[in-house]
């Protein structure tokens, strides 16, 4: 039954078409107050490059990320998403982050379900002293969304022209 499934899916993506030479893509980070967004705090303080397509939404913890953001993100303007919280087990919040990761799990497969790439979505854990890890995460993002190109091109509303 699943093998049936799996055929019937139409893929979102739409490798056959071309982005403009001038596209940079939008990519929505949505982080943890306690650790990743203090972390991309010390990035900025530190002066650490990194690249500037991300669009940062401080929540305070990330098991408060609803899917529906995700699902929202990439519907209206954004190429990529990246959740960023405490790493397991030094969550402000004493256990959010592990019901951040198993809700993660859940939504990435939905996505993937529904025709998304797995690298549209991505998940890291990034302390208030991991500045460099934050750029990081930062590049390899937008690395990865560059390779998958924009994902506005195959909205809808694209092809009623």
């Amino acid at each position: 039954m699943e093998a049936e499934a799996k055929d019937k899916i139409v893929s979102i993506e739409k490798p056959q078409l071309v982005a403009p030479t001038d596209w940079k893509p939008v990519i929505v980070g949505i982080l943890c107050n306690w650790c990743s967004y203090a972390g991309s705090d010390l990035t900025g303080t530190s002066r650490t490059q990194y690249p500037p397509n991300i669009r940062i939404i401080r929540v305070p913890c990330s098991s408060r990320v609803d899917p529906w953001f995700i699902i929202k993100a990439l519907q209206t303007t954004a190429d990529g998403v990246l959740i960023s919280g405490c790493h397991p087990g030094d969550c402000h919040y004493i256990s959010g982050n592990y019901y951040a990761r198993r809700r993660f799990l859940v939504t990435k497969e939905l996505l993937k379900m529904v025709g998304f790439h797995e690298n549209r979505v991505q998940f890291s854990w990034v302390s208030a002293a991991e500045g460099n890890k934050f750029a990081q995460v930062v590049k390899k993002v937008t690395d990865d969304i560059v390779k998958l190109g924009p994902l506005h091109l195959y909205k809808k509303e694209n092809f009623n022209r």
